[in-house]
């Protein structure tokens, strides 16, 4: 049985205002423990074959400064690679570039991942419609997927994952961490009436509901 609960329960999540080379940046922290060592987590989020089977195919260079495409979605360089700890890339999608940091350490459960994304606020109308959940929801959906994998030792087709998404399940998961973004925005925003209709919009985008008005 899929526990919606569990998988939302096991992800911290935050929102920070920063700044990235002297750009201001909005910064989605997602973090979620594994059952596995910093090892054996490292090579799961950097080798393609595994990356596959939770994520998205990948091709590419995968080393400091190459260059790498993930199916379907964003391609981008890899700015650092300190293994087993620290992996840094830019994530370029629709003409816009972020940036993306991946930190791994011991945990008293196992390893521990935090990913930051930092995206330019400066004329960002998809932020200002959908919050941090914009890019919040789609890492969180990743992170569930590495959690199933690791447990399972094998990933689900593309049409397998489609059609959860499609599912009360599926739904439920999305919506749910859509709000909880919203949240996390909430308490740093200064309006969190705006951050809360943020992340009903995107929930209405990840589920194909009827957007709020």
């Amino acid at each position: 049985m899929f526990d919606v609960a569990k998988h939302l329960g096991a992800v911290t999540r935050a929102v920070e205002d920063s700044t990235h080379e002297g750009t201001p940046v909005k910064v989605v922290v997602a973090s979620r423990t594994y059952p596995t060592d910093v090892e054996d987590l490292w090579h799961a989020v950097t080798t393609p074959e595994r990356i596959a089977n939770w994520f998205s195919p990948v091709t590419g260079d995968l080393r400091l400064g190459g260059r790498f495409q993930v199916e379907n979605n964003a391609g981008g360089e890899v700015l650092a690679c300190d293994q087993p700890k620290h992996l840094a890339i830019t994530w370029e999608f629709g003409g816009d570039t972020s940036w993306v940091d991946v930190h791994l350490e011991e945990a008293a459960e196992g390893a521990t991942l935090t990913l930051r994304h930092s995206a330019d606020v400066r004329d960002n109308p998809h932020m200002e419609r959908f919050g941090p959940g914009a890019v919040g929801v789609g890492w969180e959906l990743g992170l569930m997927g590495l959690a199933e994998y690791l447990a399972a030792g094998e990933g689900v087709s593309h049409d397998e994952f489609e059609a959860w998404g499609a599912s009360p399940d599926g739904q439920s998961l999305m919506t749910g961490s859509a709000t909880g973004w919203g949240e996390a925005d909430a308490l740093v925003s200064g309006d969190p009436e705006a951050s809360r209709a943020a992340a009903q919009r995107t929930a209405a985008f990840y589920t194909g509901a009827e957007p709020p008005a």
